[in-house]
């Protein structure tokens, strides 16, 4: 099984003094919530085993931030074409990855991230800053991963983790040796 965390990077900081829309920073909230997700992801031992984020300063101070909250030993490449890129290109590169490699954490921008959740699994989704998906694929090898094959297993935002003062949301059950999202979770995200 081949698995692909995607996150978004953490809510920007629009009132800073940045040169071009690639230099925009985090605001203090992005910070909060990349932190939170790193942790919630070392919490529920679903680990990366690499991160690529786009070259993006708010995307890469993201992973950076889940990254140390986290405590996670895992490479992270930064790769430009993550930044302005479509979700067939993204897909191309998922496949590119060696297959030593279990899970993959990507880290970028929207819509290529709601648009790619949707070419990889079917589902349609809203992607708010610092959403993070979890997408399983029943292949041996990244080269086999396809459009529409793979299965959502959960979405989780920051607010979902805030709002119920959890790193670790009670509708997300441990079962069969996986985590897996149960229907409440979707609904818990919804209700604003």
């Amino acid at each position: 099984m081949k698995t692909v965390l995607i996150l978004r990077h953490g809510k920007s900081d629009w009132g800073a003094d940045y040169a071009t829309d690639h230099d925009r920073p985090l605001a203090k909230r992005g910070h909060r919530a990349a932190s939170r997700l790193g942790r919630f992801l070392r919490q529920t031992g679903q680990i990366p085993d690499l991160v690529l984020s786009s070259t993006a300063v708010r995307a890469r101070r993201t992973a950076e931030l889940a990254m140390e909250a986290g405590q996670w030993a895992c490479p992270l490449k930064c790769n430009p074409d993550l930044y302005g890129t479509f979700a067939p290109s993204v897909l191309e590169m998922i496949r590119d990855q060696d297959d030593g490699i279990a899970s993959l954490l990507l880290v970028g921008h929207q819509p290529t991230w709601s648009e790619l959740v949707a070419l990889l699994s079917g589902a349609v989704t809203r992607f708010p800053t610092a959403a993070l998906a979890r997408i399983d694929f029943e292949v041996d090898s990244w080269a086999e991963v396809q459009a529409e094959t793979g299965s959502l297993i959960w979405l989780v935002t920051p607010k979902l983790l805030e709002k119920k003062g959890l790193e670790v949301p009670p509708a997300l059950m441990l079962a069969a040796g996986s985590w897996q999202l149960v229907p409440a979770l979707f609904r818990l995200m919804t209700d604003d």
